[in-house]
């Protein structure tokens, strides 16, 4: 089962209903309800497919309502609320050190490993440099964001 198809399980068992068809819309993606329309004008391979689902799964999961204006500031919590459950849910600060372990170092080699697009993954570190700062300590890891993306291992010699 590729990992789109895995998603796809996922988003029917949470009650999700998908279906890929070209929209109107320049969205990648659509959800209204519990039906989730992927655009495959905007949305033609298996990444680009799964990093959308995983944003609707996002707002699935945090979202209500119609938010479609992101002129409103409280639309744009709701959209930051759902992209960063979809990043969480496909990368996390985990599959980020899980592709530094896997000796995974450029932005194509990690977005491969992870099975995302590598427009996703630079938004979701764009997401966690924010959401973050500089840099977060993950069990004996630091992740950097500033001056430039990086992953240090440390040793505690106490």
């Amino acid at each position: 089962m590729t990992n789109y198809e895995e998603d796809l399980q996922a988003a029917y068992d949470e009650g999700l209903d998908v279906k890929e068809k070209v929209l109107k819309s320049n969205a990648t993606a659509l959800i209204s309800d519990n039906k989730v329309a992927i655009n495959t004008r905007a949305a033609s391979t298996e990444k680009e497919k799964t990093c959308a689902l995983a944003e609707e799964r996002g707002h699935f999961h945090t979202s209500a309502g119609n938010i479609l204006d992101l002129s409103i500031q409280e639309n744009q919590k709701q959209e930051y609320k759902a992209r960063l459950w979809g990043y969480n849910n496909k990368i996390g600060l985990n599959g980020l050190i899980r592709a530094y372990e896997a000796r995974k170092f450029t932005a194509e080699e990690i977005a491969d490993y992870l099975n995302i697009t590598e427009k996703y993954l630079m938004e979701a570190i764009e997401c966690y440099h924010s959401k973050y700062g500089v840099y977060v300590i993950l069990d004996n890891y630091a992740i950097m964001f500033e001056p430039c993306y990086a992953i240090i291992k440390y040793f505690d010699f106490k």
